[in-house]
């Protein structure tokens, strides 16, 4: 299966925000192309926030082209067969953490936000993962900093998009 048609195929099964969800479709309908960087009128890019649940904490890496806090994911590559591979190979090459696991039950949330041209548009497919007990952190060369934050801390210093995607991955926990 290629990984065009496994995100038709992970949308189609997400329940919630059934107008994005459904402007997602409409992009892969109309771009084959749509998973990849190149298409400029956008692309879908996979993401994760790495949970730490029982420090009630998550990791989130100062992004060194945005400078802000964020978390880890980017674009989908060629040896990604699933967005849920793309979702943890990029948290893990971002974060460090050895032994992720994702939340079960597929995309915690999608986010649809404005890049600058060429690209124009990310349709972001975000997933939480799991870092296992003393996960240790190592930064990477995309990422200007990494750091743990509490739960209530999220708020003061990443946007909206990490904030609803904290909350709905901690609905799921």
């Amino acid at each position: 299966m290629s990984l065009h048609d496994d995100a038709v195929l992970v949308l189609k099964a997400y329940e919630d925000q059934p107008e994005l969800r459904r402007a997602y479709l409409d992009h892969l309908s109309a771009h084959p192309d749509g998973m990849w960087k190149a298409c400029e009128a956008g692309h879908l890019t996979a993401s994760a926030l790495v949970i730490a649940p029982e420090r009630g904490q998550v990791l989130l890496t100062l992004h060194r082209k945005l400078n802000m806090w964020l978390q880890m994911g980017g674009h989908c590559e060629p040896q990604d067969t699933s967005l849920t591979a793309a979702a943890l190979r990029e948290a893990a090459e971002e974060s460090g953490v050895a032994g992720l696991t994702l939340l079960p039950g597929g995309p915690v949330r999608l986010d649809r936000h404005p890049i600058p041209s060429p690209c124009n548009w990310h349709l972001d497919v975000q997933y939480a993962a799991l870092a296992p007990a003393g996960a240790v952190e190592a930064i990477s060369d995309e990422s200007l900093d990494l750091r743990w934050f509490d739960y209530d801390e999220v708020a003061r210093v990443a946007d909206d998009s990490v904030v609803r995607l904290l909350e709905g991955a901690r609905a799921r926990l």
